[in-house]
């Protein structure tokens, strides 16, 4: 299962669109409310969450993913999202983190010695890691994105890690991309 951390603040494009590819591919994927059952995005469309955080099943996760925009601060400021990306990183489960989301990971050390791509700014805030400005740089288990204008690369890659290239191509064709 790949859960999507949802806040209020949260960028539409860079969780909406991707979860609509990976939906697309029947790949299942599950929104997760972190402060409520709705979060607001950062352009004031209400997402009602799937599950709440701690309705979260840790057990079934093969990706944690972390969309950027003004809510990464809060998903940055709870104990509760650290402790599921140590888990991610501890059990080798997949992490994805777009936008402004890629510095939280890098704040913790985790993209020490790997490339990896984040909204132009807050690669600084990285410790130790290679900023390439690609659209979606997967190195190992993490995959980052650039922002709103690389989230269907963004989804496309994580279709591609979970069903294939070929069918990540066949998405890119028949969505007209």
């Amino acid at each position: 299962m790949i859960y999507v951390l949802l806040t209020d603040g949260f960028e539409d494009i860079e969780a909406l669109e991707p979860v609509d590819i990976l939906r697309r591919a029947e790949i299942d994927v599950k929104t997760v409310g972190i402060s409520g059952k709705n979060a607001v995005s950062s352009h004031g469309v209400t997402v009602v969450c799937d599950i709440l955080i701690d309705e979260l099943d840790s057990s079934d996760m093969t990706m944690l993913f972390l969309p950027g925009g003004p809510g990464h601060v809060d998903l940055d400021s709870s104990e509760k999202v650290h402790a599921l990306i140590r888990y991610a990183h501890e059990n080798d489960i997949y992490i994805a983190a777009i936008c402004a989301s890629p510095s939280i990971i890098g704040k913790m050390g985790l993209l020490k010695d790997k490339q990896y791509t984040c909204f132009p700014g807050f690669e600084e805030k990285v410790v130790g890691g290679t900023y390439t400005g690609e659209k979606a740089v997967l190195d190992g288990k993490i995959l980052t994105g650039r922002g709103a204008g690389a989230a269907s690369d963004f989804g496309f890659k994580i279709v591609e890690i979970f069903r294939g290239k070929i069918l990540a191509d066949d998405l890119r064709r028949q969505m007209q991309y």
